[in-house]
């Protein structure tokens, strides 16, 4: 493990100043050369550039390398001006992009002006919340679109940024609308048999539910990995911050279905309901996600014992040779990740960015016992 992370922080060193020479989406490549990706920071698409971030903040906090946030504060104007102008608000990732920015900033050094960036992306994350459905709209500028009535499993992972907006406000909105986000994706997108959706969609004049959806997985019906794994860590985290012990039971649900479902194998395959002969393509970052909320489980005290075995088999996986790129020309950490090739229901390997992030968060916890910033 430390070799994976030294690898992690010798990478970021050089991604970190190419990232604040160019602020850019930097998302997947399936050769592993993130900044060859035409997306710009300020486009609609943009969830990704905070985990380049978050490594650098990991990397700065373990070795007190001042380079490190020297290059991340060169990103402050870019983060600001996306966070207070409401034309680059166009989905629900603020806390995926601000959570490893500017609040993971400000409590490392206490400055206010951090603070205040993170504090208006969580205004721009609670404006998405719908209050007839109960559910924060995931894609798409405000009243434009056909995507106005859906919701995201992922936006799990983006209810941490209100929780800490409630403490540091004081303003009980932020925390209500992360509620009502967590319950409606327990009510609607875990399946009696404790897979999960993609997608779901609401009526917006009555707030009830219309159906599932699929922009990620194999197919509507079909069992994302990824998508558990964004479930499995986001209720844990939701069960840190409000006590309430239905999420918890959700995670550790979750979790043994994830089990159920690896069934031995070293990393999973990207959708766990694939049609007879299509060909298991494995996903390393959902792996990386699950390892990450299981240590959540285990610092709750709520892992058995086949969900820590699990986590520590999937990181040792992860830190082969098989896995890992040692190239010091290549951005990339983690190989065969699964991103969409051809739309929804389709696949390919490729390097992730995100991968890269929940691989060295996970390292980080196991070697250093490091709080994160969810």
């Amino acid at each position: 493990m430390r070799r994976a992370f030294d690898l992690c922080v010798g990478k970021t060193r050089n991604n970190i100043k190419r990232l604040a020479d160019e602020p850019k989406a930097a998302p997947w490549a399936v050769d592993g050369n993130y900044f060859a990706h035409p997306e710009g920071f300020n486009e609609l698409g943009n969830w990704t550039t905070s985990f380049l971030t978050g490594m650098a903040l990991i990397a700065w906090r373990e070795t007190e390398d001042e380079f490190f946030l020297q290059q991340l504060l060169r990103l402050a104007p870019a983060y600001r001006a996306k966070a207070i102008n409401a034309k680059f608000h166009s989905h629900h990732d603020m806390g995926f992009l601000y959570s490893l920015y500017s609040v993971a900033l400000h409590k490392l050094t206490g400055d206010a002006q951090h603070r205040e960036v993170g504090l208006a992306a969580a205004e721009a994350l609670y404006q998405r919340f719908n209050h007839t459905g109960n559910f924060i709209r995931a894609w798409g500028h405000l009243g434009t679109d056909e995507q106005e009535n859906m919701a995201i499993i992922d936006c799990m992972m983006n209810l941490s940024l209100l929780y800490w907006a409630t403490i540091e406000s004081g303003n009980p909105k932020f925390r209500a609308a992360a509620i009502k986000q967590a319950d409606t994706t327990l009510k609607y997108f875990i399946r009696p048999d404790d897979s999960v959706f993609h997608a779901y969609r609401f009526d917006l004049k009555t707030g009830q539910p219309i159906g599932g959806d699929n922009y990620c997985g194999r197919a509507v019906e079909s069992h994302w990995a990824r998508g558990t794994g964004w479930a499995i860590y986001g209720f844990a985290l939701s069960y840190r911050h409000t006590g309430d012990k239905k999420y918890l039971d959700a995670s550790l649900r979750l979790a043994r279905k994830f089990n159920q479902e690896l069934n031995g194998d070293g990393i999973p395959v990207w959708d766990f309901i694939l049609p007879a002969g299509e060909k298991p393509l494995r996903d390393t970052s959902a792996a990386a996600v699950v390892v990450c909320g299981y240590q959540e489980l285990e610092k709750l005290g709520a892992a058995d014992a086949l969900i820590s075995k699990t986590k520590e088999s999937l990181l040792q996986h992860l830190c082969s040779e098989h896995y890992l790129n040692f190239d010091e020309t290549c951005p990339g950490v983690l190989r065969d990740g699964q991103v969409g090739s051809n739309g929804p229901g389709s696949a390919q390997n490729a390097y992730m960015t995100w991968g890269d992030y929940y691989l060295m968060e996970a390292l980080d916890r196991e070697l250093h016992q490091s709080e994160t910033w969810w």
